[in-house]
């Protein structure tokens, strides 16, 4: 049965590899619903949030499958139970509608709105939640002439884990990279490489 999961996938931040894990989706003709990269906790590591409804089978596979890029470090997936996700919501409403009707100023603080800019023309309210509550809000201001609404893509924090940075750091202790390997050849190579 399909349900909606969060792929949370750790890499490098590498140029193209957006595209290589996009292509991954398309080949599989898997709808993104939302994507979100961002730097991590870690310096050089950057985290893709990524939205999708499937089959835990085919959202295994695809982690698997992301997991063979070589930036990639790790790539986990979740249910909506599993983790804390918000998402952010601009609305741009008349000016003269917040001024004149009380309704929609009593609206605004209902759902958490805050005004963002302030014009004679419009105002930009922000607020943020899960999908449900940002939509919600919009078929309240749509009969006040809201004029434009933009959504961001999903925020994601998995409830269970300790953090990637610890097992990042475990595994750097469990297997320690190589160091620095003197070449005995490396200032001969004029006696090295001649015929």
């Amino acid at each position: 049965m399909k349900k909606e999961f969060t792929l949370t996938v750790y890499t490098e931040n590498q140029i193209g590899l957006l595209n290589r894990i996009a292509i991954i989706f398309s080949r599989r003709k898997i709808n993104v619903d939302s994507l979100n990269t961002s730097p991590s906790e870690i310096e050089s590591v950057h985290r893709f949030n990524i939205v999708i409804t499937e089959t835990e089978d085919v959202v295994k596979k695809l982690c698997r499958q992301i997991e063979k890029q070589v930036e990639v470090l790790k790539a986990y997936y979740n249910t909506n139970e599993e983790i804390i996700w918000q998402e952010l919501a601009l609305y741009k409403v008349p000016t003269n509608v917040i001024a004149e009707k009380v309704v929609v100023e009593r609206l605004l603080r209902k759902y958490g709105a805050r005004a963002v800019v302030i014009r004679n023309d419009y105002t930009v309210f922000e607020t943020s939640g899960h999908r449900e509550e940002t939509e919600g809000l919009i078929k309240a201001l749509e009969p006040y002439g809201l004029i434009e609404f933009v959504r961001s893509a999903r925020v994601a924090i998995i409830k269970s884990s300790s953090g990637f940075h610890d097992k990042l750091k475990e595994f750097e202790q469990l297997q320690p990279g190589e160091s620095v390997a003197e070449n005995e050849y490396l200032n001969e190579r004029d006696k090295v490489f001649t015929m």
